[in-house]
């Protein structure tokens, strides 16, 4: 079974969380019967490193190892960039934790256990504007980032949609120092901050 999931870069730490849970199941269920034969279950990792740039390499490795499926990753973005390489290799990809209905759209080979950003980001306005009482929403995401973007789309859909004012914007990769965001947020006096970002970036924003 192949491992596609960030050991390093932003999402490293999430990806490490995943890995976990995956060694768990390995450590309690080592082998499978299919019909009269015994399996013994090998994890086989890659890095896809938290980057598009990254995924597909990673996904090429996964591959070349002959793995018989593979689970995830933990973030869209490398999970909808490694697809085609699986797709083309057809090999069946299992994603845990990749939100973004791209990731499975029109594809026959990619599926997933979790649920999508459309549910995520109605649920999640929905809290915002009846439980929180906001009437405005500054939403941040990393430029570029398909879960981010993704889910900063359905929570603007729904925020608006329930009669709530969005403003939404996104900041560059490698950004260290978020104060001019927060002061925008501060400025354009929203009731909620909204930043579905990184465990990296979430750290430095709170």
């Amino acid at each position: 079974i192949g491992v596609f999931e960030p050991a390093s870069g932003d999402n490293g730490a999430g990806g490490k969380q995943e890995m976990l849970g995956m060694q768990y199941a390995n450590k309690v269920a080592p082998t499978v019967t299919i019909g009269d034969t015994e399996y013994k279950v090998e994890l086989v990792y890659a890095d896809n490193g938290s980057t598009t740039d990254k995924a597909p390499s990673a996904a090429a490795e996964l591959v070349s190892q002959n793995v018989s499926v593979v689970i995830g990753s933990y973030g869209s973005g490398v999970s909808i960039a490694g697809s085609p390489v699986f797709e083309q290799a057809g090999i069946p990809v299992i994603g845990v934790s990749c939100t973004n209905p791209q990731v499975t759209l029109g594809n026959t080979h990619y599926f997933r256990i979790c649920f999508l950003d459309p549910f995520q980001g109605k649920v999640l306005a929905n809290y915002a504007k009846k439980e929180m009482g906001a009437d405005i929403a500054y939403c941040l995401g990393e430029l570029g980032n398909d879960y981010d973007q993704g889910l900063i789309h359905y929570f603007q859909q729904e925020f608006e949609a329930l009669g709530g004012m969005v403003v939404a914007e996104s900041f560059p990769t490698g950004t260290s120092d978020f104060t001019s965001y927060i002061n925008n947020a501060t400025g354009y006096g929203a009731g909620v901050f909204f930043s579905p970002c990184s465990i990296a970036y979430a750290t430095l924003i709170v």
